[in-house]
């Protein structure tokens, strides 16, 4: 079951893509935002911080791993799960190595995100998941 009312961001530079996430996740009672590149969400984080990032790897300018990485070096904090159509050798263990909560491969699964999701917003430290 998911946390009730769990805000999720999905930063992704691909429209179609963010919206198909978002209505998914709307549909499984998430709170969802959307932004089109790493900076976006940066300047959002004055006003809310999501419970869960769900971040493309691939994107110009700042990469997923960039933005974790990032917010680790200013001390925030929130559970970020990375997808990626593109699965390089050695990338999945980078980003876990990282920290992030979940590397997941394109196209995804619905019911693989929902379950990184559930296991990124638990109040226990979560473990990573590589699917």
């Amino acid at each position: 079951m998911s946390m009730p009312g769990a805000r999720i961001t999905i930063v992704d530079d691909d429209v179609s893509v963010g919206k198909a996430l978002m209505r998914l996740l709307q549909r499984s009672s998430y709170k969802v935002e959307v932004f089109g590149s790493a900076a976006e969400f940066l300047t959002s984080l004055s006003h809310v911080t999501p419970d869960c990032l769900v971040v493309d790897l691939q994107m110009p300018d700042m990469t997923g791993l960039e933005l974790h990485l990032y917010l680790a070096h200013i001390k925030i904090k929130i559970p970020m799960i990375i997808f990626t159509a593109h699965d390089e050798l050695g990338i999945r263990e980078r980003c876990l190595a990282a920290g992030v909560a979940a590397y997941l491969i394109k196209p995804l699964q619905k019911t693989a995100l929902i379950a990184a999701i559930n296991a990124a917003t638990k109040r226990s430290i979560p473990k990573n998941i590589a699917i």
